[in-house]
């Protein structure tokens, strides 16, 4: 009885994989409203890209809070925080298009970055546990699920202001209700959390922050010199299109969406790809290609612009569950905590590059921005190789 135990705990279970995998679809769709909305809201409000940015930063403000979310995750059942949240995530987004001002929206964006951040710090560990050895591949799962979420979010959001104008957008808030009701009988009896705490003993988180200090200061750099340019992206990429270009909102829109489609792609091979050949020389080949599909990008023109974009998608976002496997790897006993520290890393670097792309794109331009972080991203390269392997 003991080996066929372990034999399916150290099995991949693909229907687990894909449950957590479509929860992660169904939060991120609404979390992604942000960035199709943005020049909408640029021009009601009349603010600058540097204003625009803040939105970033406020929605990302929680995520500072990811080493206490990750603590209570290990000792509480965390299958309800992945329950409740897309309602709380699609309310606050869902009602980004009828605020009446700048403040309303940042602090509805502060609301949703409360409930994403609760949300995203159990959950790589539950797809972990039910990867068996195949940690990458149940990454990929994880990740494909948050990126197919941004390619139709854009979509989503932009027929929702085509049917019912830029104030209709609440209407879409039943359908984040109905997804957490949903989850309820899905979720509920599925005790992940308590595998926390058989794995996990309720001390020793100063201990194991210590041991991982010198590894998470290397992650830091790698997230760091890759995100202007990733996040520059996904946060500018429409308006640069609609503003800069004079496209308009459902070509721009659409470019993100394929841009996020081709990130979708990336981590679904990538973490599949990190198993066979290792994460560190995985995460080499993306610090080197993805800078230079950034360039290629900015220099080509007309219909080769968006076969190169998606290229491009696919290596910037590739990263992301090697990345996540390989925080996995590291710690055996406090997975949800070290998440939380890699999640509070990866997010709020996310944000205040977003903030430093708008003030540049305001001083700079937008395309000469994107060329610039793409210089800044090979700062990536000598982290990734003072990486171990294990």
């Amino acid at each position: 009885m003991k080996e066929v135990d372990t034999e399916a705990h150290e099995r991949f279970q693909t229907g687990n994989a894909i449950l957590v995998s479509l929860t992660h679809l169904l939060h991120d769709i609404y979390s992604s409203f942000l960035s199709p909305l943005r020049p909408l809201l640029i021009e009601r409000f009349g603010i600058s890209l540097s204003a625009a940015s803040l939105w970033d930063l406020f929605q990302r403000i929680p995520w500072l809070l990811n080493p206490l979310i990750g603590i209570i995750a290990e000792r509480a059942p965390a299958r309800y925080f992945v329950i409740v949240t897309p309602a709380v995530t699609a309310a606050a987004m869902s009602l980004l298009g009828v605020a009446p001002s700048y403040t309303v929206i940042s602090v509805l964006l502060l609301v949703m970055g409360v409930s994403s951040a609760v949300f995203h710090v159990p959950t790589p560990v539950m797809m972990q546990k039910v990867s068996g050895r195949q940690t990458g591949k149940g990454m990929s799962y994880y990740m494909f699920g948050g990126e197919v979420a941004r390619t139709l979010g854009p979509l989503v959001i932009t027929g929702a202001v085509s049917l019912w104008g830029l104030e209709g957008t609440w209407k879409l808030m039943p359908f984040g209700l109905a997804a957490s009701l949903v989850l309820y009988f899905r979720l509920r009896k599925i005790r992940i959390s308590g595998q926390f705490k058989k794995s996990s003993p309720s001390h020793g988180f100063r201990s194991a922050f210590i041991r991982l200090v010198p590894f998470f200061l290397l992650m830091t750099g790698i997230t760091f010199f890759r995100a202007i340019m990733k996040s520059g992206l996904t946060a500018f990429l429409p308006t640069y299109y609609y503003h800069d270009q004079g496209e308009t909102l459902w070509y721009a829109n659409t470019a993100l969406s394929l841009f996020q489609l081709a990130g979708a792609a990336g981590t679904l091979l990538a973490g599949a790809f990190s198993d066979r050949f290792g994460r560190k020389r995985s995460l080499m080949w993306m610090a080197v290609v993805t800078p230079l599909f950034m360039w290629l990008f900015m220099m080509v023109e007309g219909f080769w612009q968006l076969p190169v974009l998606m290229v491009l998608g696919v290596f910037i976002f590739a990263p992301g569950p090697v990345m996540l496997a390989l925080v996995q790897d590291r710690e055996k006993n406090k997975r949800v905590f070290a998440n939380s520290i890699y999640m509070t890393i990866s997010f709020f670097t996310a944000a205040l590059s977003v903030v430093i792309a708008g003030v540049m794109g305001d001083w700079l331009g937008l395309e000469t921005t994107f060329m610039i972080s793409a210089f800044i991203a090979l700062g990536a390269i000598p982290c990734v190789m003072m990486l171990k392997e294990r």
